[in-house]
């Protein structure tokens, strides 16, 4: 059968990526979609295992070339997510994870249709938010503002997902994080579920 998909979105600072890294120590066969970006790596950050970093001018070209799920621009950077990757694990049965703005969710979300999961991560309220973004000491003052004022934007669109995670005590979340994760595995395609209902059947 077709594999499903968990998309997850929420402002940076908002702990994703620690609950993803969680996540997938349990969640069974997976692949975790690479998002491609414009922008320069953080510290730490490696090319291939956090993100793809490439110039402007390529991640056009492959705009034009609609080799993109989704994409869009955020605080002056492309971020997208390459298509051909994304369906080769669906077909192998694997659960797709995406970490994606606001935006990305839409586009994958309708692309993908009824095997998408979503969930919003969020923080108990706006002060702890800007607490986390400016302990990371990872971006500069400029920055931060910007990705406060855009956390502000993306939380009038929570009620569009599925699932809403407040990322207050860890272990919490990593526990509704799993249990959706669980969950997602589970839906199916309209067309996966006519082959088995044949296969039920002996037909």
């Amino acid at each position: 059968m077709l594999g499903s998909a968990l998309i997850l979105s929420g402002p940076s600072g908002s702990g994703k990526s620690t609950l993803i890294r969680e996540l997938v120590e349990d969640i069974g066969p997976y692949y975790f979609s690479i998002s491609t970006t414009t922008r320069l790596p953080r510290v730490g950050e490696e090319n291939g295992i956090d993100y793809y970093f490439v110039e402007k001018t390529l991640f056009e070209e492959d705009i034009a070339q609609g080799y993109f799920l989704e994409h869009a621009k955020v605080h002056d950077n492309y971020y997208g997510t390459s298509l051909r990757p994304v369906l080769e694990a669906l077909e192998q049965g694997k659960l797709v994870i995406f970490d994606v703005d606001v935006q990305g969710h839409e586009s994958i979300k309708k692309r993908l249709g009824t095997i998408a999961t979503s969930v919003f991560v969020a923080t108990p309220s706006f002060e702890v938010l800007e607490e986390r973004l400016y302990a990371r000491q990872t971006d500069t003052n400029e920055v931060i503002q910007k990705r406060l004022n855009m956390a502000v934007t993306e939380m009038e669109r929570i009620d569009e997902f599925d699932y809403i995670i407040i990322n207050d005590a860890l272990d919490t979340a990593i526990a509704q994080l799993k249990a959706v994760g669980i969950a997602a595995k589970l839906k199916k395609d309209a067309q996966s579920i006519a082959s088995f209902k044949a296969v039920w059947k002996g037909k």
